[in-house]
């Protein structure tokens, strides 16, 4: 009974030793007897005891990688700080393992040295502006260098980008100038539109006014009223000014200085037969 117990024992320890269970999302590598064997894929799976070795298990789910911020100098010699976050996956878990000794060192010094070559290709203004292209320049420098590591860069994105204080000042008061000029365009335009309005208006009312006038003479005397209404108004506005003068006419003469506004003086036919007549 003692052998068949041993080797009962024996088995269950051979089948405890040679199950591996590998969870969802991961894989492994086996070695055998000092060489890569195969590759384990999710669930269970059996290896040979003292013979088979798991050298790693990693995940084949996408990964971050945090990008601490490097000083980067621009194409017009500008120094930024920039802060940038990758996300990548294992593709091939194979390559990642043999190809490379540390793995995420090597992707965080390869995506520091990329960073810094597409930007010292832009100036400023073209980095803050062209981000989507800066993206897909870095995926692909940086995909041609890890598909030898069995690794894909999925995206990279640039999540800030910090100017040094002088710069930052200088660009806020050219944004402020820049504004600045566009409100004074926008109000000239609009005090122009609006003296070309009252132009258009002026120019109506005479042609109004003419043709009345042409049509029936009568209206003079409705159109001398309009006028000496206008001058009170003015008169009015005037006076309400705090550094306004008041200028008096003797209204013995303002019935006159209407009629000159006018143009059409009273009769000047009968005036002459009037002046004859006294003479005579």
């Amino acid at each position: 009974m003692e052998p068949i117990i041993f080797i009962v024992l024996v088995l269950i320890g051979y089948a405890l030793g040679s199950a591996k269970l590998i969870n969802q999302g991961n894989e492994a590598l086996v070695e055998r007897l000092g060489r890569y064997h195969r590759k384990l894929k999710p669930g269970l799976n059996f290896i040979v005891p003292l013979v088979d070795q798991i050298v790693m298990e990693d995940t084949t789910r996408e990964q971050i990688l945090d990008i601490k911020p490097q000083d980067v100098i621009t194409q017009d010699n500008i120094s930024v700080e920039v802060d940038a976050v990758m996300y990548w996956r294992i593709k091939d878990i194979e390559k990642s393992f043999y190809a490379i000794e540390d793995l995420q060192g090597a992707l965080t010094q390869v995506t520091t040295t990329t960073l810094r070559e597409i930007i010292a290709q832009n100036t400023l203004e073209q980095t803050n502006v062209s981000r989507m292209e800066m993206h897909s320049a870095l995926l692909f420098e940086l995909n041609s260098i890890t598909t030898d590591w069995g690794v894909d860069i999925l995206r990279l994105d640039l999540q800030r980008i910090t100017l040094p204080d002088s710069v930052r000042k200088s660009r806020e008061e050219e944004q402020a100038a820049v504004i600045k000029k566009r409100a004074l365009i926008t109000e000239a335009e609009g005090e122009k539109e609006a003296a070309i309005k009252k132009a258009e208006g002026t120019m109506a009312s005479v042609q109004i006014i003419s043709q009345a006038l042409r049509s029936n003479p009568d209206t003079r005397d409705i159109l001398r009223y309009l006028v000496a209404q206008d001058y009170v108004d003015a008169s009015q506005k005037l006076g309400e000014s705090n550094n306004a003068k008041i200028v008096f006419i003797d209204p013995a003469n303002s019935s006159e200085m209407f009629h000159e506004l006018i143009g059409h003086p009273e009769n000047p036919e009968g005036n002459g037969k009037k002046h004859e007549n006294g003479n005579t």
